[in-house]
């Protein structure tokens, strides 16, 4: 019996998609990220189209808001070290000469010397590092770009191809789990930037009331961490008691690594992403916990968006599974 043309076709689409995946995966995680950031800006694109707008402007327009938004992420972590530098300065100025350390009873001594040659020795290693990525950033963010504009262009195309090969029966199942795609895309990316603005707020009146001038500068910077995975606003918090350890503060150190470990670093990702992702991508906030530290831990960055994903799509095929099997037939509609 011969198959049909269009399941051969589909075939040869996942074996060619498999090889590319192979050969072309030190760009993987960039094309995955770009697909991502197509799916969720979709509706924007077709919002555009709807009111008289090509298909090239309205994807170029979605695609060139997407690059501004990730540049307004970062762009008060870039002003704040800027308009704070010389405070950075003053504040280095205060260490101690000579820091102490009891260790199991054991008396560690170092210079501030010692201390300033150890930095520039990370910080060389760090920037030699960055130079050398830079190239490959350039041409990652350029892939990128390229890639959100090439998926909300030509987006009709991709959508009809992989509904042709999906067999009629299951064609609404196939759409359930592209729209819980969709759902869940958009559900983590905004409450990354909820996380970020719960993080902002909840961090102001924590480094008030611990007596910090740069009450504003330090809680930007703890949001703007907050797009880090794992470390995130803790990196900001240890910093500042390493500091005032090292000054002789051991009650300020204590209370900034405690306080502000529990209310600006740990209780965002506990109070705000679970509630949220129940809300917005109708996602257990317990499943979506784990998905989210569960990716990082696996896959790193990536891991921020894969992670909870996954657990939409295996959320919806429960759904879809429990459906089929209370003999309700999920039919083409």
């Amino acid at each position: 019996m011969t198959l049909p043309r269009r399941y051969v076709f589909g075939a040869l689409f996942v074996l060619s998609g498999t090889a590319a995946a192979v050969f072309l995966r030190s760009v993987l995680s960039t094309v995955f990220f770009a697909i991502t950031v197509a799916y969720v800006l979709w509706p924007a694109r077709q919002l555009v189209v709807a009111r008289g707008r090509s298909r090239r402007v309205a994807s170029g327009l979605a695609t060139t808001g997407a690059f501004l938004g990730v540049f307004l992420v970062f762009l008060p972590l870039a002003v704040v070290v800027y308009l704070r530098f010389d405070a950075l300065v003053a504040l280095v100025g205060l260490l101690p000469p000579e820091l102490t350390i009891d260790l199991f009873g054991m008396a560690y001594t170092f210079t501030l010397a010692e201390l300033t040659a150890v930095a520039l020795g990370y910080l060389r290693a760090g920037a030699t590092a960055a130079a050398a990525a830079t190239p490959v950033l350039l041409v990652k963010v350029t892939l990128f770009v390229f890639l959100v504009y090439s998926l909300l262009y030509h987006g009709e195309e991709a959508q009809r191809a992989a509904l042709a090969v999906v067999p009629q029966t299951y064609r609404s199942a196939a759409r359930a789990l592209n729209r819980r795609v969709s759902e869940t895309l958009f559900a983590i990316y905004v409450l990354q930037a909820a996380t970020a603005l719960g993080t902002f707020l909840l961090a102001l009146p924590v480094f008030f009331f611990l007596g910090y001038d740069a009450v504003v500068t330090l809680s930007t910077v703890a949001a703007v961490l907050q797009f880090v995975p794992i470390l995130g606003p803790s990196f900001l918090l240890a910093g500042l008691a390493v500091y005032h350890l090292a000054i002789g503060q051991t009650v300020q150190a204590v209370l900034v690594f405690v306080v502000g470990g529990a209310v600006v670093a740990w209780l965002p990702d506990v109070l705000i992403r679970p509630r949220l992702a129940q809300r917005t991508a109708d996602i257990p906030g317990s499943l979506y916990f784990v998905g989210f530290f569960g990716g990082v831990l696996t896959l790193g960055p990536v891991g921020i968006v894969a992670g909870p994903l996954v657990v939409g799509l295996f959320v919806e095929t429960a759904s879809l599974l429990s459906t089929e099997l209370h003999g309700i037939r999920v039919d083409e509609d």
